[in-house]
């Protein structure tokens, strides 16, 4: 990944924050027949990274693969009229996008324990229902319709050896241009706008 100084992550919190708030991964990881892309729900817990896939997946055959995956954070598009120094340096902006990811590198180790597949699936269920009024539980379901669904998918695991962050947060500029950059996403308020907006505010006070 294209690391300009300006932009690394390195803060644990910082990073295991946006994977927790945004645990839907991009896995990548070269394959017999090429590079296999897949797009799975994770859940972090310590230092590894579980999941499941159907077994028919090409991942469920490939115990020990080095595996890349990546979290994207919330971003958006810039407007060089958010900016300042647009009224002061002659019209030297240009539009830009900012953006936070986390990628994970590791291994893949593939569980087709049925114990284990059960207590990650009341793990996941438990982190997404937390909102819900009622929260849906994996017992809800018939248990012979849960026995079927637990033959179905192999687990996966990771364990992270190695993470590297980029928050591209506009840190390259002045303090009034990332004070309009926040301002101006806040008043877009369209797709990441908002958590965009938080998460440079929050850049902001570390940066105090």
């Amino acid at each position: 990944m294209y690391q300009p100084r300006h932009f690394v992550e390195t803060r644990e919190h910082a990073l295991y924050g946006l994977i927790d708030a945004h645990p839907f991964a991009t896995l990548v990881a070269n394959a017999a027949t090429g590079t296999a892309v897949n797009h799975l729900p994770f859940v972090r817990q310590g230092q590894v990274l579980r999941g499941h896939v159907a077994r028919g997946n090409e991942l469920a055959a490939m115990d020990g693969a080095a595996v890349l995956a990546i979290f994207h954070g919330p971003q958006g598009y810039v407007s060089p009229n958010w900016c300042p120094s647009k009224h002061t340096n002659g019209g030297r902006e240009v539009p830009t996008w900012n953006y936070a990811v986390a990628h994970v590198h590791g291994r893949l180790r593939v569980v087709h324990d049925a114990r284990w597949l059960r207590g990650l699936l009341d793990a996941l269920t438990d982190r997404h229902e937390a909102s819900e009024p009622s929260p849906w539980k994996v017992a809800d379901a018939p248990a012979d319709h849960v026995e079927k669904l637990l033959g179905a998918i192999a687990g996966i695991e990771i364990a992270i050896e190695r993470i590297e962050g980029k928050f591209k947060l506009s840190q390259n500029h002045p303090a009034a241009n990332r004070a309009g950059v926040i301002a101006g996403l806040g008043r877009r308020g369209q797709g990441d706008d908002l958590a965009l907006a938080v998460l440079m505010q929050a850049q902001e006070e570390h940066r105090a």
